[in-house]
């Protein structure tokens, strides 16, 4: 195997400044934990770049497969390396550019960065050296200095030489666990698990909650919804799933709140029980997967109604997402197909046939006012069930936070 390295970009963490390394660490326990499988890794943190050392064929497999799900991570290049020979680069250069002989045209050029300002050749004169070598045996090579298809970067550093053509896109983003942590409200249908792929892009670790509606909801939208929280983990991130028993606090909003306006008043109960599991487990935030306008508990006057139950800061990174947009989200990152298995979730029992749209305020607390609420929701959040992924058995909440 001729590659020995892999040089990690950092992106938008480049732009930070005196907190800077506090983000590059964060990156590096994150890429740590995303290959805890194939651990030991030797990575080295720069102030620019992080290298991982690649000690076999397997582990540089894995590595190539995973990186690019890792957020904080601008783009990547595996290197090689070779001694400070001319013939030896020079072979170490085609056995490098193999991959592209077999391709039409592709644009090319040789990039040069001399840290060993001792090695006998300047940078204009190795470039030439390797261009007049590689174009003769690269026929469909056309050089072209400004954006090239294929740069063939060589550094010369004191201790080897070390070259790259390869660039793999990252998935950009700030490391998880940057901006805090928050709790995503995860129905089971498309467009909660990418609000919380969006969130963990922007840094933020996500616990999910679930309101399971026995036995209107069945153990297969149950397990729907575990598939879907340990599918986020893929992103370098463990996630535990608060599971709330919620068929008691439902049957009581469908007795005491008009058909019409049930709806409004079940998104109520629900953010009043994540609000409390929020606080619990020191989240800052609820994520929650509504776009404005999708159906009736999203438009402006449903959500004024659900908001008005905390002064917790609800996140909505779809809120003017377009659903087929929303979808090709889900395609991408590997949710769609499981999220549109046909197993109900508690949002779709008892669903009115006449929502309202405009909900008033006032009307629904007084509606909610003839019911004692809070003792349903203490009890709801009390025998919650805690899972946590990517490992699969359930676990007792008074050992949460050894999670």
């Amino acid at each position: 195997m001729i590659f020995k390295e892999i040089l990690i970009r950092y992106g938008e963490l480049s732009t930070k400044g005196r907190n800077k390394k506090d983000f590059i660490s964060r990156l590096r326990d994150n890429v740590r934990y995303s290959f805890h499988d194939i651990a030991p890794l030797k990575i080295r943190a720069e102030r620019d770049r992080m290298f991982i050392e690649i000690e076999n064929q397997e582990k540089f497999d894995v590595l190539m497969e995973r990186l690019p799900h890792v957020f904080g991570i601008q783009s990547f290049s595996p290197v090689a390396s070779c001694e400070k020979d001319l013939d030896t680069m020079k072979a170490l250069a085609v056995e490098i550019l193999e991959d592209y002989r077999d391709r039409e045209l592709v644009t090319f050029k040789v990039e040069v960065h001399r840290t060993d300002k001792m090695f006998p050749l300047n940078t204009h004169e190795l470039q030439r050296e390797m261009g007049a070598t590689l174009l003769p045996q690269f026929p469909n090579f056309k050089v072209q200095v400004k954006n090239p298809e294929v740069a063939l970067r060589i550094e010369v550093r004191e201790d080897a030489i070390y070259m790259m053509a390869q660039v793999i896109r990252g998935a950009g983003g700030m490391p998880i666990g940057s901006n805090g942590k928050s709790l995503l409200m995860l129905s089971g249908g498309i467009d909660s698990p990418v609000a919380g792929y969006l969130m963990m892009k922007r840094g933020v670790r996500i616990d999910a909650i679930h309101f399971f509606s026995p036995p209107y909801t069945s153990d297969n939208a149950l397990q729907k919804v575990k598939d879907l929280a340990n599918e986020l983990t893929k992103f370098g991130a463990r996630v535990r799933l608060f599971v709330i028993p919620f068929t008691e606090l439902q049957v009581a909003v469908k007795d005491a709140v008009p058909d019409n306006m049930s709806m409004t008043s079940t998104r109520r109960m629900m953010m009043k029980v994540a609000d409390r599991v929020r606080e619990e487990v020191g989240a800052l935030g609820i994520v929650t997967g509504e776009s404005l306008g999708q159906v009736a508990s999203q438009t402006l006057e449903s959500l004024t109604a659900i908001n008005d139950v905390t002064s917790t800061p609800i996140l909505r990174p779809l809120i003017s997402a377009d659903k087929n947009d929303i979808i090709k989200i889900a395609e991408k990152i590997g949710t769609y197909e499981t999220s549109i298995q046909p197993y109900e979730d508690c949002c779709t029992i008892f669903t009115p046939s006449s929502p309202k749209t405009k909900p008033k305020l006032e009307k629904v607390q007084h509606f909610e006012s003839f019911t004692e609420f809070d003792e349903l929701i203490e009890r709801a959040v009390k025998n919650r069930e805690v899972y946590s992924f990517p490992q699969k058995e359930a676990k007792q909440d008074q050992f949460a936070d050894l999670l």
